[in-house]
């Protein structure tokens, strides 16, 4: 085949297949691989003596949470740290989550409790919990996680602790850490965990990149005077969740956030069991998230919306291309697989989570188009209480 003999519909997909292509990688090796950079600059970790050590406030609300507080809290409160605090708020609990941290407070004397009133009538009964917490911490550096979780280790306060320390610490208001679910041996625990993955890469990945967005609530540590002196929720009551992402939207700058990715700083959750109750926890995410900055919404809307039109366009090459444009579409096809699974995979192995193969491409494609469903079809008045 001459270059005279090639058609301009096979120059117009040619070309927008190669422009898409280099986005995709672009986004893919300054935002997802974000993290893997990070562990790299940071390979050897700060040696602070425990008389540097700042206070460090953990807290928890816990809602109906006996089984897990009775399984997850000593990991807590059995932290390598000389100076810290367990906060646990009683959020209108029915069941016997009083009585399991009353018993805690006997044997140790740093866990402290307070509660909401069941009879409280607030939408965000978490954000009113939240604020009880932040107000009764005795230390600047608050550590935010939930009932579900269990740190990676007992050095996890310290991990979460350490930009606080050192150079520049003073600018530094908030950390980003990751928190990644529990396995299990079904398809929908391998969805969860694959999407909890490629979200918490992106996050962490853009904020390591100076465009911090969210934080998860499960693992996420900031400065009391900066809660206060936000008015803490102030602004953010009227939504039914977005005590954590909504927060740090609102608040988190290049200059006063950084992220944290070592092993050790990880909190690991218990995920959803049933499809059904993973969709109801997705909605409710994915809720808050148009009032996000414009300029988040705008970020994260454009790397989706290119990859539908890298895929609708390899499609278009397939079907209506010549034989040179069908070979240049497997091609960027393969070396764009290729290019997540190293990437993805890498950060994966780093964090002790499960590695991908070929399957990728089929959450690559599916996901964005099951969060747009879900987007779309938000029931009315889900997000805002009034």
């Amino acid at each position: 085949m001459y270059w005279h003999d090639i058609s301009m519909l096979d120059y117009g997909l040619a070309g927008a297949l190669v422009i898409l292509f280099l986005y995709q990688v672009y986004f893919y090796a300054r935002y997802i691989a974000g993290v893997n950079r990070w562990r790299r600059r940071n390979a050897k970790p700060l040696e602070v003596k425990d008389e540097q050590l700042p206070g460090v406030s953990v807290i928890v609300a816990a809602r109906n949470e006996e089984q897990n507080l009775t399984t997850f809290l000593p990991a807590l409160l059995g932290q390598d740290y000389p100076n810290y605090e367990v906060i646990v708020v009683n959020d209108g609990s029915e069941d016997n989550t009083e009585a399991v941290l009353s018993d805690y407070t006997h044997k140790y004397s740093h866990l402290h409790i307070t509660f909401v009133p069941v009879e409280a009538r607030v939408t965000s009964s978490k954000k009113l919990a939240l604020t009880l917490a932040v107000k009764a911490a005795h230390n600047e550096f608050l550590l935010f996680t939930d009932a579900d979780c269990v740190p990676e280790s007992n050095q996890w306060i310290r991990e979460m602790i350490a930009p606080m320390i050192g150079d520049n610490a003073e600018q530094r208001k908030v950390v980003l850490g990751y928190s990644p679910y529990f396995s299990d041996d079904n398809a929908v625990n391998q969805i969860i965990r694959y999407d909890t993955l490629f979200c918490g890469l992106q996050y962490l990945g853009m904020a390591y990149s100076g465009h911090p967005y969210m934080g998860v609530g499960r693992n996420l540590l900031y400065r009391k005077s900066m809660f206060m002196e936000r008015n803490g929720f102030y602004g953010l009551l009227a939504f039914r969740s977005g005590d954590d992402d909504l927060f740090v939207n609102r608040v988190a700058t290049k200059q006063n956030t950084v992220i944290v990715a070592s092993s050790n700083s990880l909190s690991w959750s218990l995920p959803k069991t049933t499809f059904a109750e993973w969709v109801v926890q997705k909605r409710r995410h994915l809720s808050v998230s148009p009032f996000y900055k414009p300029a988040t919404r705008r970020r994260l809307g454009l790397e989706p919306l290119t990859r539908g039109l890298w895929y609708l366009t390899v499609v278009l090459c397939f079907v209506l291309g010549s034989a040179w444009t069908m070979a240049l579409a497997w091609l960027l096809l393969v070396i764009r697989l290729f290019i997540q699974m190293g990437i993805i995979n890498k950060a994966a192995r780093r964090f002790g989570e499960k590695t991908y193969g070929l399957e990728v491409m089929w959450y690559d494609i599916l996901l964005p188009v099951f969060t747009a469903f879900l987007l779309s079809t938000q029931p009315k008045n889900s997000t805002r209480c009034w």
